[in-house]
């Protein structure tokens, strides 16, 4: 996206996009330092689809539709919150 229309977009979608990056750059980390390639896919594939799944229910028809649509984040942020729990147990990953 570039950082011009990134400008004109919703607050949700400037969040979700900024954290997408956010996730790259830790997937790379995990990648390339600590050698963990298990957990930080589903991390990728996890914290990536939020900003789709948000674009996705910005073209709902509906309250109704938007909610459901919207609700597909939960799976997500479940995962992102399994990763900041290993955080806690195995040490820092998340600055």
């Amino acid at each position: 996206m570039e950082s011009g229309k990134l400008e004109n977009r919703s607050i949700i979608e400037r969040k979700s996009f900024d954290f997408a990056v956010r996730i790259v750059n830790l997937y790379q980390y995990l990648c390339n330092t600590k050698k963990e390639f298990i957990l930080s896919k589903q991390l990728l594939k996890a914290g990536t689809s939020i900003g789709a799944n948000v674009a996705e229910a910005q073209q709902a028809q509906s309250k109704a539709d938007f909610i459901s649509k919207i609700s597909k984040n939960q799976l997500e942020n479940k995962v992102i919150f399994e990763m900041k729990k290993c955080e806690i147990k195995h040490g820092k990953i998340f600055e």
